[in-house]
């Protein structure tokens, strides 16, 4: 039965200096995570700063954990014979990733739930770390976690950024578009066509071109409605479907 001494050794000293090593190393982790991130985020991507940073962090508060297993379990891992507890993390990393895919949706080129996923992985962790004894790291994962959660998507918003639109449109019969002239009229109004977002079919001898747009910066770009508004004067244009996409 545990006594009071084995529950102070949880937070002895040495146990405190270690949680500090793995606080900084959550600091720096994320800090680079987010850097990544940004990266993804202006150019209009589904994961940006929140799952980036969420991520590295959470990975980076596993690795450096591993690095002290003579302060897990309070400094009482010798006297846990028989156990291997990194055989038990590496199952539940991996079933919390199964977890984690189950709620990211893709619907043409908008990609949902990446922050979810990300989120559920990092509780994982936190989970993992309460396990083992780093009682203080976890609270400083889970404060982080949350307050990227909160606040990070104000940040996003804030920084330089180019937001990107997903349009389809359906030509009528016998119609032949030009892409030149297709781009052309993306940078009038503020765009440009991603590379390798085109595609091109044919039904019922109508072309269909599907492609994401992405605003040549945070400030330009015309609004939805406008864009709807024009096309719906297109010539050759039978219909067409235009909507935000995170890709």
């Amino acid at each position: 039965m545990p006594t009071v001494d084995f529950l102070r050794a949880y937070w002895s000293s040495g146990e405190l200096a270690t949680n500090g090593v793995v606080l900084l190393n959550l600091l720096g982790a994320l800090a680079l995570g987010l850097l990544v991130g940004y990266e993804r985020s202006y150019h209009g991507r589904a994961a940006g700063m929140r799952t980036y940073g969420l991520v590295c962090m959470a990975s980076a508060s596993l690795t450096v954990i591993c690095g002290y297993p003579a302060q897990w379990f309070g400094g009482h891992m010798t006297e846990l014979v028989g156990t291997d507890p990194t055989r038990v993390i590496q199952g539940i990393v991996t079933g919390i990733g199964f977890l984690g895919a189950g709620v990211i949706m893709r619907e043409g080129f908008n990609i949902s739930g990446l922050t979810t996923a990300a989120s559920i992985w990092a509780s994982s962790v936190i989970g993992v770390m309460v396990g083992v004894g780093f009682y203080l790291g976890a609270m400083g994962l889970a404060f982080l976690s949350a307050m990227a959660m909160i606040f990070l998507s104000k940040l996003e918003a804030w920084l330089p950024s180019r937001h990107a639109i997903a349009i389809s449109m359906r030509f009528k019969v016998g119609y032949e578009p030009q892409e030149d002239a297709l781009r052309r009229m993306a940078l009038e109004r503020g765009y440009e066509i991603a590379g390798g977002s085109l595609t091109i079919g044919l039904a019922e001898g109508k072309q269909e071109w599907k492609f994401v747009a992405l605003a040549l910066s945070k400030r330009s770009g015309a609004p939805l409605a406008k864009l709807a508004a024009e096309m719906c004067h297109f010539e050759g244009i039978e219909s067409f479907h235009v909507t935000h996409a995170r890709n």
